[in-house]
C-alpha cells in the first residue's frame, strides 16, 4: 500500500501542492481498489461498503480538484502558490512525498485491517459498531458532496459573495465537517479488527493527523475569508452566529487553537 501511495502521489513532483490534494484523493481511492482486489470473494459486505465508500470519496475528491485546477478563476487566485515549487528543492519534496504517503496508509489502516481479517477468516466481533461506522462514512460523504455543490452554485451566482446558504447555514465549513465524518466513520468501522498495538498506533496516527489537518485548513480558510469579506456587515453577522466547523457546537473561531497541522 505504501508503494502504491508513493506511485500515485508522485504527481506532487510536478507541483508540490498535489502531494496533499490530487495525490491524496487518488491514493485513497487506489488503496480501496487494491484492497478489494486482493481480498476478492473473501471480502465481507461491510468490507465492500467501507472500501467502496473510500473509493468514492477519494475518486470524487481527486476529480473535483483536477476540474478545479482547470478553472481560470481558481488558477488566478492561486497564482502566488504557483511559484513555490520552483523554490522547493528535490530533497524537501521527497520528504513531503514519503511523509504523506505514510500518512495515507495510516488513514486507510482500519479498512486494511478489515480486509486482512476477511482473508484470514476472522469474524467481526462488533458488527453493529462497524455498521454505525459505515453509516457515518456515508453521511460524511453526502455532506461533503452537497456542500461543495452548494458552494459552487453560490459562487456562480455571485463570485464576490461568501456562501451562507444550504448546509452553510449550520456551519461555515460543512465540507470539512463531512470529511471529518468520513474518517471518523472509517475508524469506527474497522476498530473491532485492529487486533494489535501497532495497528492501533498507525490507525490513531492517521485519524488524529487528518483531524488536525482539517483544523489547520479551517483556520487558514477563516483568515482568508476574513481578509476577503471582513468589511461586509452581513459576513461579520454570519461569522458571529454560525459555528465554524461543527454544527450546533458554539465554536465560532479557530484562530485561537494551538494544535493543528497544515
Amino acid at each position: 500500500m505504501l508503494l502504491l501511495c508513493l506511485l500515485v502521489s508522485a504527481i506532487g513532483f510536478w507541483r508540490h501542492v498535489y502531494f496533499i490534494s490530487i495525490g491524496y484523493g487518488y491514493s485513497i481511492a487506489a488503496m480501496g481498489v487494491v484492497a478489494l482486489v486482493l481480498t476478492g470473494s473473501q471480502a465481507s459486505l461491510v468490507s465492500w461498503m467501507e472500501c467502496l465508500l473510500l473509493i468514492a470519496y477519494g475518486a470524487r475528491l481527486g476529480t473535483y480538484l483536477v476540474i478545479r485546477e482547470t478553472r481560470p478563476a481558481y488558477r488566478a487566485s492561486q497564482k502566488a502558490d504557483a511559484d513555490r515549487p520552483a523554490r522547493m528543492g528535490l530533497g524537501l519534496k521527497s520528504v513531503i512525498w514519503v511523509t504523506v504517503s505514510v500518512l495515507y496508509v495510516c488513514m486507510f489502516m482500519p479498512a486494511l485491517a478489515r480486509t486482512l481479517a476477511d482473508q484470514q477468516g476472522i469474524p467481526d466481533p462488533l458488527g453493529g459498531l462497524s455498521i454505525l461506522g459505515i453509516a457515518t462514512m456515508a453521511l460524511g460523504l453526502v455532506i461533503e458532496v452537497v456542500a461543495d455543490a452548494q458552494k459552487n452554485a453560490a459562487k456562480k451566482k455571485d463570485p464576490r459573495r461568501f456562501c451562507d446558504t444550504g448546509l452553510y447555514r449550520f456551519c461555515r465549513y460543512p465540507n470539512y465537517f463531512g470529511e471529518m465524518l468520513v474518517w471518523t466513520g472509517n475508524l469506527i468501522a474497522g476498530a473491532s479488527l485492529l487486533d494489535n498495538w501497532l495497528a492501533w498506533l498507525l490507525a490513531a496516527l492517521g485519524y488524529i493527523s487528518i483531524i488536525l489537518i482539517m483544523l489547520g485548513a479551517g483556520r487558514r480558510l477563516e483568515a482568508k475569508q476574513a481578509a476577503r469579506y471582513g468589511e461586509m456587515p452581513e459576513f461579520r453577522d454570519y461569522v458571529a452566529r454560525t459555528p465554524v466547523l461543527l454544527p450546533f457546537l458554539p465554536l465560532y473561531t479557530l484562530r485561537n487553537i494551538r494544535l493543528y497541522l497544515g
